[in-house]
Formats: C-alpha cells, sequence, structure tokens
C-alpha cells in the first residue's frame, strides 16, 4: 500500500511530465509557424523575383536636350533595347510583349545594345523564326539599329538582318530627317573593338566636326577610353543590368567584367551623356531584385 508521500510524488511527477508535454507541444507548434512564416517569405520572394521583378518590364523615358541636335530632329522618339538573353528569364511570350511596348510609343528609331540569345541555350529552328517574325514587327520611321554583345555569335547575324536591323560593326550612319543636317549613329563591336574604324567619319573630307553623335557599345568600363579619343554626345551602352540586384543606399551589388566602374543607370562625363539600360533579361543567376528589366525610351530635341 503506497503512502500519502508516495502518493504526492507520483503526483508531482505526474504534473511535471504533463508541463513537459505541454512544453514540447509549444515548441514543435513554435517551430512549425517559424517553418510556415519562412515557406511563405520564400514563396513570395520566389514569386516576386521571378515572375515580378524579372518579368514585368518597366519603361524609363527620359529628356535629352542638347543645342547640337538639328531642329528637323526635335521630338525624335529612340528605343533602346538590351540584354535580351532570350533563354534565361525571357520566352517567347516576353518577347512578344516588348514588341508591344516598343510599337506602342512609335518610336522613330529603335536600338538594340548586345546580347540577344542566351550563351548557354539551344535555340530551336521553330523559336529563331518567331524571333525573328516578332522583331521584325518592330516599327520605326527612321531605322532599327543594333551592336555586338560578348554572346552574340551563333543566330545573332542572321536574327538581326531578318529583322531588318542594321548591325553596326565598328561602323557608322548618318541618319536624315526632313532637312540635308543629319545626326551620326556610331556602333562598336566589343568583341572586336575598333574605334578608329568606328569614328572614321571624323576622317572625311566633308565631315561635320560638330555633328550630334549617338554611341553604341555594350560594355559600359570602355566608356573612358572612347571619350578620351571622341567626341560623343548621347552615348547608349547595356551589359551591366545595373547590378541585377540592388539593395538600397548600397545600389547594384553583380558587377561583371566590363561593367565593373560604370554600374548604373546615368552618368554624365564632360559634355557626354551616358545611360545604362537595366536590360530584359537576366544573367547566370536567373533572377533579379529591386532592379526591373526596363527599355530606355528618349526624346531628344535642341531646346
Amino acid at each position: 500500500m503506497t503512502t500519502r508521500t508516495e502518493r504526492n510524488e507520483e503526483k508531482q511527477k505526474e504534473l511535471i511530465r504533463e508541463e513537459n508535454r505541454e512544453l514540447r507541444k509549444k515548441i514543435v507548434l513554435t517551430a512549425a509557424k517559424v517553418i510556415l512564416i519562412i515557406i511563405v517569405i520564400s514563396l513570395i520572394f520566389y514569386f516576386y523575383t521571378t515572375y515580378i521583378s524579372s518579368k514585368i518590364i518597366t519603361v524609363k523615358e527620359e529628356r535629352i536636350i542638347n543645342e547640337k541636335i538639328p531642329e528637323s530632329f526635335n521630338g525624335l522618339k529612340i528605343i533602346q533595347i538590351s540584354d535580351i538573353h532570350y533563354g534565361t528569364t525571357i520566352f517567347k511570350d516576353d518577347i512578344a510583349n516588348l514588341v508591344k511596348l516598343i510599337n506602342e510609343r512609335n518610336p522613330d528609331l529603335v536600338i538594340f545594345t548586345g546580347d540577344l540569345i542566351n550563351k548557354d541555350y539551344k535555340l530551336h529552328e521553330k523559336e529563331k523564326e518567331y524571333l525573328i517574325k516578332q522583331l521584325k514587327n518592330i516599327k520605326s520611321t527612321l531605322g532599327k539599329y543594333a551592336i555586338y554583345g560578348e554572346e552574340d555569335e551563333k543566330y545573332f547575324d542572321s536574327i538581326m538582318t531578318q529583322s531588318q536591323f542594321i548591325i553596326l560593326d565598328n561602323s557608322y550612319d548618318l541618319i536624315y530627317k526632313n532637312s540635308n543636317t543629319p545626326i551620326l549613329i556610331v556602333g562598336i563591336n566589343t568583341n572586336n573593338t575598333d574605334l578608329e574604324k568606328s569614328y572614321a567619319y571624323f576622317k572625311e573630307p566633308t565631315h561635320n566636326s560638330n555633328i550630334y553623335t549617338i554611341s553604341l557599345l555594350h560594355k559600359p568600363d570602355e566608356i573612358d577610353s572612347l571619350i578620351e579619343k571622341h567626341n560623343s554626345d548621347l552615348i547608349l551602352a547595356g551589359h551591366s543590368h545595373n547590378g541585377q540586384i540592388r539593395i538600397p543606399k548600397i545600389g547594384g551589388i553583380i558587377k561583371k567584367d566590363g561593367a565593373k566602374k560604370y554600374i548604373n543607370e546615368y552618368y554624365k562625363i564632360n559634355n557626354s551623356e551616358i545611360y545604362i539600360s537595366s536590360g530584359i533579361g537576366t544573367n547566370e543567376l536567373g533572377f533579379r531584385l529591386f532592379c526591373r528589366p526596363s527599355i530606355n525610351f528618349f526624346r531628344i530635341s535642341s531646346k
């Protein structure tokens, strides 16, 4: 027969066991809540970075005023696209949406500053045909121009030429609009840079030394060598993706070769205004954060 003391001890032990069970339940419930919160946050982060921050294209509008711009070009609309990297986060539907965004703005000039297809993506023939069809549908009143990025190798020439883009390969073109006074557009090949050939216009006996000049290059860190030797009023570049992941008060954190010094969307050096596109696609990381894909939309005028 158990004594009262023994019964009290047994009851005390049972109370302690019950308290331990309740504590374990609370720990399990708390851990489950924490895991659920982590899963929800991870899903939100994945959804945002993959389907919002990396997919929804924004349009950045800028007004450029320069007294060198001929009056006939006042109000000229230029759209710059860059770094599509088809096969990363960008596929057929995204290309159709991109073309729609461009055509809605009725541009006079459309400029592509390199990296059309992701270097590791195997493009199927039907996709190639689709790209040609869509890019050919891009409308412009004065022309479409493109330059090479470091990943533009196998498919680039055939897709862009069949899409009615003029490829500027260390070369230039004169653009006229309702007068005999043109502006100059220069395209630099980042894979085989030849600045003297690119700016050969200024060696022509009839050249205009004060002509408004737009320079296209892919890797923005080549800007210093460009402006050291040649005057350029507007420089459009890509490659950096503006860092692809941008942290408030810190800026872009992914710095690629060729975009370590110039990574942000705008700089002004001497008389050169420099715009660097955040691009459309992504690099190997495969997502963006606080750095939406974008197209640059410029309106230029002399006053």
